[in-house]
């Protein structure tokens, strides 16, 4: 005799945070790499992805400035967030052999720093691109 019993439910799932917004850009990326591959600088993937994503209608800024208020005075830091989309999502591009941890706190500085509570750090120098993104939400 089976017995249907109720599924518990995990009342904490939370849904993440700007997730919409996320599987594009990550969508954007992975067409990105597929057509170019890994081992190409920095700068190849970020102008694909500007131009991938102009394609897609992605709301974005490239190169934002990033300004450290220091005592109530606004400085230039001279740091450069590689892409903001539609101000909800700042995205960090690394072409890279290996993520290190400082290249995750670099991302989460950029999210302290601008108030933006989701970022993504993907780094196009792997096989299989999605072994190669980092989200993080403060």
């Amino acid at each position: 005799m089976q017995r249907n019993l109720p599924v518990p439910q995990n009342k904490r799932i939370v849904p993440l945070l700007e997730k919409d917004l996320t599987d594009k850009i990550i969508g954007a990326a992975i067409e990105v790499h597929r057509a170019l591959g890994p081992g190409l600088l920095e700068s190849a993937y970020q102008l694909c992805l500007a131009q991938e994503c102009r394609l897609q209608k992605l709301p974005f800024e490239e190169q934002v400035a990033l300004k450290l208020n220091y005592k109530g005075i606004a400085l230039e830091s001279g740091y450069r967030i590689d892409f903001v989309f539609d101000n909800r999502v700042v995205v960090e591009l690394k072409a890279l052999e290996q993520v290190l941890p400082v290249h995750e706190a670099q991302l989460l500085t950029y999210l302290k720093l601008t108030g933006i509570r989701v970022g993504l750090l993907i780094n196009f120098n792997t096989p299989v691109l999605k072994d190669g993104i980092y989200r993080r939400a403060l």
